[in-house]
């Protein structure tokens, strides 16, 4: 018995397998990025910085360290690679024999009828041994495919937990960019509220010594009122974008250790060089998940197809056995026994058949599924390349368009003192102004998402 096992298990490991051959599919997408998009493209692109070393801001640096220990669903989503691995290691278990110890007593009463000597009898029997039970023979893959399957699937959800805490850093980024603009345009809001009320105050003494019509007044203190109402919609937004982020991040803020960006400058888009759309793709934690599950789809073919083949089944033990418990372990008390069985499937009105067709259908819809997930992929991708660009071009006219009205503002408000032009006039020009304002910190708000989006989309560390 004991040269048995050894055997068993050296034919199993010898077996075939009916795993078709894996190959990538092509990727379905265009050889290199638009070229309206093609911004920094060509040569090979070199592995992304780790996200401390993409986004400079060390404030945002706590909230994301915050975030990566805190945030519940990434715990989940950790949580999950765990339970892939556990799988992984039962199926691995499974090709080899389990070895189990066993004590057992066997007791029996006859009673006298039933006993060609007219008495009742007792009989007792007592075993010791080692057993293997129900160990299949391995011999044409099929529990070597469930293994390929089980390990495939824990690496499909390592990299689907990769792919999730690209995502929540990359959203971590954008909320706390969003706070920052609502700060900064809440900031300008209250400087406009002082102003249009000292310009109130202003109109209301010049309205009471007849320098000024009601019609002036009445303008001033509308634009008062215009800007205490805007002041409280952004306090009421900043608010939000705070309870926001505290979500994400799954706890309270971090106490600041460093005061936050006062603009956007260190959040500017970085300069990263864009290599062609394989090697940008096929290195997405979430393209690489949808592989691995292509591959789980093709293992199962390969046990599906097992299936049909005759299986063999080895139960064995080892040990002693008596009548009596102190005889267990005396001499002549060796005893074993070796249970092999052959299965050989002849009938099952078309469920094994089906299991295989049932697994083929999976593989086209994993395959299909990887080719769409590559060509989101790539319209991510250069959706952000082309923001990028479009963003820069877009803020630097907004730079220029709130310069400009910065310096109608000085003229206007030159003539207006002299009595050249009217408040009504003055007042265009300051609504104008804060206009044009709000809309750059808008800008760098989206051009700062942008960064924050293209770390994720190129596959981050």
């Amino acid at each position: 018995m004991n040269k048995l096992l050894p055997l068993a298990v050296a034919l199993a490991a010898a077996g075939c397998s009916f795993i078709p051959a894996y190959e990538r599919p092509a990727a379905p997408v265009p050889a290199d990025w638009p070229v309206a998009e093609k911004v920094g493209a060509g040569g090979t692109v070199a592995a992304m910085a780790d996200w401390r070393a993409f986004f400079a801001d060390a404030r945002l640096q706590e909230i994301i360290a915050a975030a990566l220990e805190h945030n519940r669903d990434l715990r989940i989503a950790v949580a999950r690679v765990d339970e892939a691995r556990a799988l992984a290691g039962i199926a691995r278990a499974d090709r080899y024999p389990g070895v189990d110890l066993g004590l057992q007593q066997q007791a029996a009463r006859v009673p006298g009828d039933l006993n060609s000597s007219g008495e009742s009898a007792v009989s007792r029997r007592f075993d010791a041994n080692l057993g293997v039970a129900a160990f299949e023979l391995d011999f044409w893959g099929r529990v070597r495919s469930l293994d390929a399957a089980a390990r495939a699937n824990f690496l499909a959800s390592d990299y689907a937990q990769q792919s999730f805490r690209l995502a929540l850093i990359a959203d971590v980024a954008a909320a706390y960019y969003s706070l920052l603009e609502l700060d900064a345009r809440l900031a300008l809001a209250e400087a406009t509220v002082r102003s249009r009320f000292e310009s109130r105050q202003l109109v209301e003494r010049r309205r009471d010594v007849g320098l000024a019509g009601d019609l002036d007044f009445l303008a001033a203190d509308g634009a008062w009122q215009g800007a205490r109402a805007e002041a409280a919609s952004l306090a009421r937004q900043q608010a939000a974008a705070a309870n926001a982020l505290r979500l994400l991040v799954g706890a309270e803020l971090p106490a600041a250790t460093v005061p936050p960006a006062p603009t956007f400058a260190s959040a500017a888009v970085p300069a990263i060089a864009v290599g062609l759309p394989a090697e940008v793709l096929l290195r997405r934690p979430d393209v690489l998940a949808a592989e691995q599950k292509l591959i789980v789809a093709n293992a199962n073919i390969g046990a599906a197809r097992a299936a049909f083949l005759p299986k063999i089944v080895l139960t064995a033990a080892a040990g002693s056995a008596s009548g009596a418990l102190s005889g267990l372990f005396a001499g002549g008390s060796r005893a074993w026994s070796f249970v092999p069985l052959l299965k050989l499937p002849l009938f099952d009105a078309g469920r094994t058949e089906g299991n295989v067709d049932l697994a083929e259908a999976r593989k086209h819809i994993a395959v299909a599924d990887y080719e769409k997930t590559l060509q989101q992929a790539f319209r991510e991708v250069a959706d952000l390349l082309s923001a990028r660009a479009r963003y820069a071009e877009q803020l630097q006219a907004q730079e220029a368009a709130a310069a400009a009205q910065d310096e109608r503002l000085k003229r206007v408000a030159a003539r207006h003192a002299a009595g050249v032009s009217s408040y009504l006039e003055l007042l265009d020009a300051q609504r104008e102004l804060f206009a044009a304002q709000q809309a750059v910190l808008a800008t760098r708000r989206a051009q700062a998402t942008v960064a924050a989006s293209l770390f994720k989309a190129l596959g981050g560390a």
